[in-house]
């Protein structure tokens, strides 16, 4: 019999959504498309050989870095990327981290951009956001620091990751939401945990133990959509009809080849035109590209292919590749 959870403290927005979907083990499932990838599909991708090797290892892309701290002390309304699938906003005057990450994570997972600004300048956030427990989104080293630094921030993320948090911040203010639950904001700003394609662990025996998601952030001007990892997947429909008039969307276009493999967690850039689509958003803005190198296509890739997209007219709306560190205002 299938299972569903949600948390009680918070409201769902979705009329007819009955919970987030749990396995018969009790673990979380994607409630569209269920991924079905097992080991040995990993194995047979580790032991293939990659068509892009050539291309990647004549690739000399680097993502442009803008040093520049204005944005930290300003009131407008912004977007910043800072690399990956890191941002920080300020929406309503109220500031906002998403899945920060400010170093290498691990030894296998060097991160090849800097910073726009030193980490320690980071303070006073009200929001950090959490989508999902991977360590290229969910960073003990830089959730250490920046608790340090902002006792007072609250912390939104998925179902079972306020663990994790309550371990990392020894902070009282974390909130964890199923799909389409609403956390409890200050007046003016409306964040929303929303599905995604994907899946979570961090240790060998904790797959799927914690929820995975986006997050829509509302204003009374501007709606915004954090797509998080995902593959495509009917959720993307399913949100744009949730939510009217999405004016931003930051989508995944890096991590996925080979496809057959990749597919299943993240978006092409060509997945990526289908999801902006689904959402129904004006503006895309790019990312989990060139900050990492996480399979096997060049860093150089995604964005040249996406772009090629919108040349030939297949992406309709309105583009914007980010520079790290380059305010979007809002």
């Amino acid at each position: 019999m299938q299972q569903y959870i949600s948390n009680p403290d918070l409201k769902t927005i979705k009329a007819d959504w009955a919970g987030t979907p749990l396995d018969k083990n009790g673990r979380f499932m994607n409630h569209i498309n269920q991924n079905k990838i097992h080991f040995r599909d990993v194995l047979k991708w580790q032991s293939s050989k990659n068509p892009d090797k050539i291309a990647k290892q004549n690739d000399n892309f680097r993502l442009v870095v803008q040093q520049n701290d204005a944005f930290l002390n300003s009131t407008q309304d912004c977007i910043v990327w800072l690399g990956h699938a890191s941002y920080f906003m300020r929406l309503n005057g109220q500031t906002i981290l998403i899945d920060p990450i400010f170093k290498s994570p691990s030894i296998t997972m060097k991160r090849l951009s800097d910073l726009p600004v030193a980490v320690s300048k980071f303070k006073n956030i009200d929001y950090i956001l959490l989508s999902h427990d991977h360590r290229d989104h969910a960073d003990e080293a830089s959730m250490k620091i920046l608790a340090k630094q902002n006792p007072n921030a609250r912390y939104l993320t998925g179902l079972k990751l306020d663990d994790l948090l309550k371990k990392w911040t020894k902070s009282t203010q974390i909130q964890a939401a199923g799909w389409y639950q609403e956390f409890k904001t200050d007046a003016g700003l409306s964040i929303c945990y929303v599905p995604s394609r994907h899946w979570g662990r961090r240790f060998i025996a904790d797959t799927n133990v914690r929820l995975w998601g986006g997050f829509i952030l509302k204003t009374a001007q501007k709606t915004i959509y954090f797509g998080g990892d995902s593959g495509y997947g009917g959720h993307f429909k399913e949100i744009g009809e949730t939510f009217d008039g999405i004016d931003i969307a930051l989508l995944g276009i890096g991590a996925y080849k080979p496809e057959w493999f990749m597919h299943e967690s993240h978006t092409s850039p060509a997945d990526a035109v289908r999801a902006f689509d689904d959402v129904k958003a004006k503006t895309m803005i790019p990312m989990h590209y060139g900050t990492f190198d996480l399979s096997d296509e060049a860093l150089g890739d995604p964005p040249a292919t996406l772009q090629k997209l919108k040349d030939e007219g297949v992406l309709k709306g309105d583009l914007k590749f980010l520079e790290i560190g380059e305010v979007f205002e809002l």
